[in-house]
């Protein structure tokens, strides 16, 4: 996969666009893109608020951890270890996202895990992986159990703590933390209601996500390209 600096600032602006939509963590979340030498990723320093994050704070890590390009004062081990067990073993992955949103890890609580009930929701109809809560990620073994449960799936829930979306680009990764977002509020509020819930059937369920993951030939680009438009107008103050 070829990487450019396009692909760093995209990841400023996916930084910021996460910002401005309220999807960060105080500093505890993370975002990455693969490097365009591919020998490691690129990352923010650790102790930034996303909206803080510019080029000039990214920083530029190998897939083992080791600090390529940049300086950080406080080694964040849990990003390295979430980021590049995924980077080594799906070649396929140019982006990945961890978040843990409210609504997030309210769904990914629950035993049955996110429901099919709104159109949201059926964006992962049977295309999303669940991982045990094991603490934070601070070694191999739980690096390797986290890789193991993503299998080949872009997005993963994982338990009593939030979302690992691993995707081709960063335009497709902020798609499904778009939607996935949604159908996770929007599951909160319908049970919140404490009525019954109303179900399409499996071969609708079927039918749509199909449908909606082929809907456009590269996922994400036209959604991504209004993010940054509103991004920008966010930033001017207009």
């Amino acid at each position: 996969m070829a990487y450019t600096s396009v692909a760093k600032q995209n990841l400023v602006y996916a930084y910021n666009i996460c910002s401005m939509l309220g999807l960060d963590d105080h500093t505890y979340t993370h975002l990455s893109c693969r490097s365009k030498c591919d020998q490691g990723f690129h990352i923010q320093q650790f102790g930034l608020k996303f909206a803080e994050i510019t080029l000039d704070n990214l920083l530029t890590v190998s897939f083992s951890g080791a600090i390529l390009a940049g300086e950080e004062q406080i080694y964040n081990k849990t990003g390295y270890q979430t980021h590049g067990v995924v980077y080594k073993a799906r070649p396929d992955v140019g982006a990945i996202f961890h978040l843990h949103t409210p609504s997030m890890v309210a769904v990914s609580a629950m035993e049955e895990g996110l429901l099919p009930i709104s159109q949201w929701a059926l964006h992962f109809y049977d295309r999303i992986a669940y991982h045990a809560y094991d603490s934070l990620v601070l070694d191999d073994r739980q690096s390797a159990k986290m890789v193991q449960d993503l299998g080949m799936n872009s997005v993963m829930l994982m338990r009593n703590h939030g979302c690992l979306i691993a995707a081709k680009t960063i335009h497709e990764a902020m798609f499904y933390t778009h939607h996935l977002e949604l159908a996770c509020q929007t599951q909160v509020k319908a049970l919140s209601m404490q009525r019954g819930l109303s179900f399409p059937s499996a071969e609708v369920c079927k039918k749509t996500v199909q449908d909606l993951l082929s809907f456009e030939d590269d996922l994400g680009l036209r959604d991504w390209c209004a993010w940054v438009r509103q991004l920008n107008r966010h930033q001017q103050g207009s």
